[in-house]
């Protein structure tokens, strides 16, 4: 059986995260989430998400191609997720591209194009604009 795991913020929850996910879970046959703290957001946009760790939780959760869902504490222990859970492949974002070759030696690491056009900064900034 081969493992994925994935790790993302997962805010304001739209058609690129379901993209980005169900594309992950075409690499093998479970799919693990690391769903980014609240804590772990701010210390790397000095914003909390507007959707809680618990709700993001819920929402990844809730689709049938996730397998196994986490809180992720720390951007420095991502190898020790990969070795916990297991996993076979990591699969991010394209715009971390060779950020994670370091973990090769443990698992193969995939880097996905994103959806064009569409990103959470992008959401948030347009609804600030709104109100």
């Amino acid at each position: 059986m081969k493992k994925v795991i994935t790790f993302g913020t997962f805010d304001v929850f739209h058609v690129g995260h379901v993209n980005i996910l169900k594309r992950a879970s075409d690499f093998g046959d479970q799919l693990i989430v690391g769903v980014s703290s609240d804590a772990l957001n701010f210390s790397k946009k000095q914003r909390y998400p507007v959707y809680s760790q618990e709700e993001r939780v819920e929402i990844i959760s809730s689709l049938r191609f996730v397998d196994d869902v986490f809180l992720e504490e720390s951007l420095e222990q991502k190898l020790d997720y990969i070795k916990k859970y297991e996993a076979d492949i990591l699969v991010m974002g394209d715009d971390w591209t060779g950020r994670f070759d370091w973990v090769k030696s443990h698992c193969d690491v995939i880097y996905l194009p994103r959806t064009p056009s569409i990103s959470t900064t992008e959401i948030i900034e347009i609804v600030r604009k709104i109100k």
